[in-house]
């Protein structure tokens, strides 16, 4: 073999590598920009907010957003998988409970949109109003310290107890005066509603409701007045704070805050839940 057949060889074998490697970059950018577009958003949720994020999430398949709901049974764990990563979002709690969460585990979570007001309301087997409840009477409450201390400034509201003044999250040992002499028992919010079996009465989280097909229009006996002061709690999607500004999250956050999504609401959880977004307190 003469040297210009060698040179030719060589030529040729350097032509095909260099055009192998930029095959393989070209596809290695396209792999990158296909995996980036096409990446599933983890959303952690309780109970029945499916209803409202399932078609939303339809929604957003369209803009090219996947959304993979992750569904919890307390009101621990969503913050828990949201700190640890292996949730990109979480939709399910107020801004007072997302500060004391902050505060109780030296996280950084951040509001990055306000969802919906969910009032708690009072339901009974054994009584039609309030005024009803006698001594010794049990009435079941939420137990984590945010919910805890709204359904006691509920019951301080509506008469039946008052607390002691300059306690920014009552618990039972803050009861100033307990004109009737009901009994309070705090339990985790899920088990708020299998507990109407035993006690009178039981302050329960709307989305505990409704999972336990009980309706504020016919089933409640007194559901929390919606005031100036409610505002802290309003429901929000939680983040990390390094993601507060990230793209596709505020896609997520614009698609929520919908006229559309605003009747969808109304209509799921049968009007125990009000879009907060646009709501004047």
């Amino acid at each position: 073999m003469n040297k210009k057949n060698i040179k030719r060889i060589i030529v040729g074998v350097l032509a095909l590598f260099i055009a192998v490697v930029a095959t393989a970059c070209s596809g290695s950018k396209s792999d990158s920009k296909d995996t980036s577009a096409s990446k599933t958003i983890k959303v952690g949720i309780v109970g029945s907010d499916d209803r409202v994020w399932k078609p939303l999430a339809q929604e957003l398949k369209k803009q090219g957003i996947n959304i993979k709901l992750v569904e919890f049974n307390n009101y621990d764990q969503p913050n828990q998988a949201l700190e640890s990563g292996d949730v990109d979002l979480n939709a399910y709690q107020h801004i007072y409970f997302l500060d004391n969460w902050n505060e109780a585990h030296k996280t950084n979570l951040v509001s990055i949109g306000n969802t919906v007001i969910a009032p708690l309301a009072v339901f009974s087997k054994k009584i039609q109003k309030l005024s009803e409840l006698k001594k010794g009477d049990v009435v079941t409450l939420p137990n984590d310290a945010t919910n805890q201390a709204r359904a006691l400034q509920l019951l301080e509201t509506a008469g039946i107890i008052t607390l002691k003044k300059g306690v920014k999250l009552p618990t039972p040992a803050d009861v100033e005066t307990n004109k009737v002499g009901i009994n309070l028992k705090p339990l985790d919010a899920s088990q708020t509603a299998r507990s109407l079996d035993d006690a009178t009465a039981a302050i329960i989280n709307n989305t505990v409701a409704l999972d336990a097909k009980l309706s504020y229009e016919t089933d409640a006996i007194y559901v929390e007045k919606i005031t100036a002061k409610s505002k802290i709690w309003v429901n929000i999607i939680a983040a990390k704070k390094e993601n507060k500004d990230n793209a596709t999250y505020k896609k997520i956050v614009k698609a929520y805050q919908t006229k559309s999504n605003a009747a969808r609401i109304k209509k799921v959880y049968e009007g125990s839940t009000i879009p907060a977004w646009d709501y004047k307190f």
